[in-house]
């Protein structure tokens, strides 16, 4: 019998695999989440606004493009060093630092605005992730979060990779957070109200192959996982990953089209 790791051994294994692969080549993706979420929130001039998990920096960029004073954070170096970069070219006012989602280098009701896209779902300890949200969000401030849903494309995915490279013992499934019932549970009685929209984000690859050789190639999850398989079992990995993006395909000239789902959690802090 396996033994369930705990939450901080669980980090080390995540950190791990988000600092493998390229996941600049894999953020593209995601940045026309950013400027939803931001709508979702109604973010305002003027405000403060930390973005959590930021990643490469998509939330961050776009709060600051609408004149926010703004704060991301992440827990992987070299993506934070990827942010700064980005907006040093767009000469955005943006403080980056490297830090842990799960424990702010905040006070608490530090921000109008706490906010997260694609990010805090894939943390190891889900109500401590949710627990910081919401102390470092100022009474009656927002808290907004995305992510992708179970039954979407990438929820599909992620139980096709644990499929083929079981998670780490007592690891929680990222898109629970996709679920309002799961998000609800999670802030309890520290917010006042939310409401949770679903949204698709369309996305297109040369092919269902090129689809499948992106992700095994770049995304940290699909990428780690590859290098547990022997030979034999990466090539039906692969296929099975191509076989994802057939099924949910749009397209019937060889590309791929496909929409990908994924759930606004719009939260008051009570």
């Amino acid at each position: 019998m396996t033994a369930t790791l705990t939450f901080e051994q669980i980090k080390q294994k995540q950190h791990k695999t988000w600092s493998s692969g390229d996941y600049g080549k894999i953020a593209w993706l995601t940045v026309p989440l950013a400027d939803e979420l931001c709508d979702a929130v109604d973010l305002r001039s003027g405000s403060t606004v930390l973005d959590v998990a930021t990643g490469t920096g998509h939330v961050a960029l776009a709060a600051a493009r609408r004149f926010c004073d703004v704060t991301g954070i992440d827990y992987v170096p070299e993506l934070v060093e990827i942010a700064q970069q980005r907006a040093a070219a767009e000469g955005l006012d943006i403080t980056f630092r490297q830090a842990d989602a799960e424990n702010l280098p905040y006070q608490d009701g530090a921000f109008d605005y706490v906010l997260s896209a694609i990010g805090v779902m894939f943390t190891a300890d889900h109500q401590r992730a949710a627990d910081e949200l919401a102390r470092v969000c100022r009474a009656g401030g927002r808290i907004g979060v995305a992510s992708w849903t179970p039954t979407g494309f990438i929820g599909q995915m992620l139980k096709t990779v644990a499929r083929h490279a079981a998670p780490p013992p007592g690891a929680l499934p990222p898109p629970r957070w996709g679920s309002e019932d799961v998000v609800r549970e999670l802030f309890g009685d520290r917010i006042s109200s939310l409401t949770c929209t679903i949204h698709t984000v369309t996305q297109r690859f040369r092919s269902p192959e090129h689809f499948a050789e992106h992700f095994l190639t770049h995304y940290g999850p699909t990428y780690m996982a590859a290098q547990t398989l022997d030979a034999e079992r990466q090539l039906q990995f692969r296929a099975d990953l191509a076989a994802l993006a057939t099924s949910h395909n749009k397209a019937t000239d060889g590309t791929v089209v496909c929409d990908w789902e994924y759930l606004i959690a719009v939260a008051t802090r009570a």
